[in-house]
């Protein structure tokens, strides 16, 4: 049997290179979406047949040409994100634009993209990947935050509108992740403050009542339930995974 044509964005790293894996090695054919020419080719060399799209999904007309290469799309995962750490009173309108554009029509884009092609499919799948942030507030990234909630929002009236489809539309809201993003956090912590690595990390592992940080496997492993016969009743969700932080 052939299984569906799987495309993730932001797939040329951390989380989103783990789903692209995990779908490769599930038997997918995959195709990898990113900003970065040159990290998606460092992508695909742990990814052996599957393909790239450089697609900056923030411009819809890039969303546009990159899907209309590549045919009908049968499991979306939306992984592209950025977050950008400020103040409220720092947070300048162009940070609020990016996150927007990013987070939130990122997902618009790609999701017009597909539902055509999809729709024609016996069954789809959508996964947004959220955050913790999704579904609590955070200090110091009101942007990405508020970003987050709508992109939950939008995956609740996308799953109400395609209900009698074959098609799901989920969320997965990790919590602090083993990604460049917190390494680089870090060390900025430890750069600015003078505070040990150690220390520092404290900062993510200490949200997480497990004490320790999400791993982008377990996140790409819960994106194979979704995406399975199993979980054709389960959408609209906003799935923590998080180690109990979110209840």
């Amino acid at each position: 049997m052939t299984l569906p044509h799987a495309v993730v964005t932001g797939g040329g790293s951390g989380i989103g290179l783990a789903i692209a894996r995990a779908l490769a090695g599930a038997g997918h054919p995959v195709t990898i979406m990113g900003r970065s020419a040159d990290r998606l080719a460092a992508a695909l060399g742990t990814l052996p047949d599957a393909s790239s799209q450089v697609c900056d999904v923030a411009d819809a007309a890039s969303v546009s040409a990159a899907f209309a290469a590549i045919g009908p799309v049968g499991v979306l995962v939306n992984c592209a994100g950025v977050v950008r750490t400020a103040p409220f009173e720092k947070t300048t309108d162009a940070l609020w634009d990016e996150a927007w554009r990013v987070n939130l029509m990122g997902t618009v884009h790609a999701v017009r993209a597909v539902l055509p092609g999809m729709r024609a499919l016996p069954a789809g799948r959508i996964v947004n990947i959220a955050s913790t942030a999704s579904l609590k507030g955070y200090g110091y990234v009101s942007a990405y935050v508020a970003s987050k909630h709508a992109l939950l929002g939008l995956t609740r009236s996308l799953a109400v509108e395609l209900a009698q489809t074959a098609i799901t539309v989920n969320a997965l809201c990790p919590g602090y992740a083993d990604t460049d993003i917190i390494r680089d956090a870090v060390a900025t912590i430890v750069a600015k403050t003078g505070r040990s690595e150690a220390e520092a990390l404290e900062t993510f592992t200490g949200a997480n009542p497990q004490r320790r940080l999400i791993d982008p496997d377990e996140v790409a492993t819960s994106v194979l339930w979704l995406i399975s016969d199993a979980a054709r009743s389960v959408t609209g969700q906003a799935i923590a995974i998080a180690g109990g932080e979110i209840m």
